[in-house]
């Protein structure tokens, strides 16, 4: 298979070229490798996969319509992941032109090319910020999604909406994920697991939200790679059983599917803190603080679609999954562990 990834210097996007590289497909990587945090990290994983037979990379942006246009006129891939966009909630409050340029005027170019080059399906990014306001748990593709709490959380649910208006037109099969709280190696600086490793090393305190009272699906990247291959290999149909007089929000009589990606155990951010705590031998000082703007105190995703989809649901422990960043992170930026390690309690 040949497949387009477009992020493919970000975190999930690099992780899933790896996987489909692995596996003998071919993979054209789309990224503008923006500032938005480290260039050298997005520039190390790209290094990983510059080498490897298989993969091509374009440089350019998604609101870029001729860079996108010229990628898929090309290349011709069968099938596309998009991965790529402005990403934040908290960064929304302050840049929102950001994400309209990206997640929307962006989303339309990936639409639009996929419809004009005979793309047989298209797997994109969403959120589990587009449950904003909602409050019932686990948050299910079932549920209406109609009240976010941020810019960011806004763009996602509209990226759905376009998805579907499309899979009607035109046929285009499209399959939407819903993303829990990723981390594992090779993650984001701008996230909590490497905001706190990073500070905890250096003995600086560390914000903890919300008191460190609120709760988080928290997913390993290997699990989100391995969600974001299978429904890649499950190219959606429309949906027998889709009832126009009481409609399923997460499918459709188009061909068109959305599905949450979470490890469906959410954890305490307090009992996280202790795990990374364990994992570098250090304990925090915590600087407590309130709820922020935009976030929401609990995510919890139900998996029950995907798993009877798929037969997939995410399983990696939190104590797994840091300990792997943590030691990915030691190794990273050369950091040698001093300290005995502390029981995970």
């Amino acid at each position: 298979m040949r497949a387009l990834i477009t992020g493919a210097a970000g975190f999930i996007g690099a992780a899933l070229s790896e996987r489909l590289l692995a596996r003998g497909d071919e993979v054209i990587g789309l990224d503008n490798v923006n500032a938005y945090y480290d260039v050298r990290l997005k520039e190390a994983r790209l290094a990983r996969l510059m080498p490897q037979p298989g993969f091509r990379f374009v440089r350019g942006a998604l609101e870029d319509r001729d860079a996108v246009t010229n990628a898929f006129r090309n290349y011709r891939p069968a099938r596309v992941v998009n991965l790529a966009a402005q990403a934040g909630v908290r960064y929304s409050l302050e840049n929102p032109h950001a994400y309209v340029d990206s997640n929307l005027v962006g989303f339309i170019n990936i639409l639009e090319a996929c419809r004009h080059h005979g793309v047989e399906s298209l797997v994109y990014a969403s959120s589990s910020s587009v449950y904003g306001a909602n409050r019932k748990l686990p948050f299910s593709v079932r549920d209406p999604v109609d009240h976010p709490v941020s810019l960011y959380a806004a763009t996602k649910k509209a990226n759905e909406l376009m998805a579907h208006t499309y899979s009607h037109l035109f046929g285009l099969p499209t399959t939407g994920l819903r993303f829990f709280t990723v981390y594992g190696p090779w993650g984001r600086p701008d996230m909590a697991l490497f905001l706190f490793t990073r500070k905890i090393l250096a003995g600086e305190p560390i914000e903890v939200f919300n008191y460190g009272e609120h709760t988080r699906d928290f997913t390993y990247i290997d699990d989100i790679v391995e969600g974001v291959v299978r429904t890649l290999d499950h190219v959606p149909r429309g949906d027998p059983d889709f009832d126009a007089l009481a409609p399923n929000p997460g499918s459709s009589a188009a061909p068109y599917r959305v599905y949450n990606i979470g490890n469906h155990r959410p954890v305490n951010l307090g009992r996280y803190i202790e795990v990374i705590e364990a994992c570098l031998g250090r304990k925090a000082e915590k600087i407590l603080k309130p709820l922020q703007p935009g976030d929401v105190p609990d995510t919890c995703a139900d998996v029950e679609e995907l798993a009877r989809d798929v037969g997939y649901a995410p399983s990696t422990p939190v104590e797994v999954g840091v300990e792997r960043f943590v030691a990915w992170y030691r190794d990273y930026y050369g950091v040698e562990r001093k300290e005995p390690a502390l029981s995970f309690g």
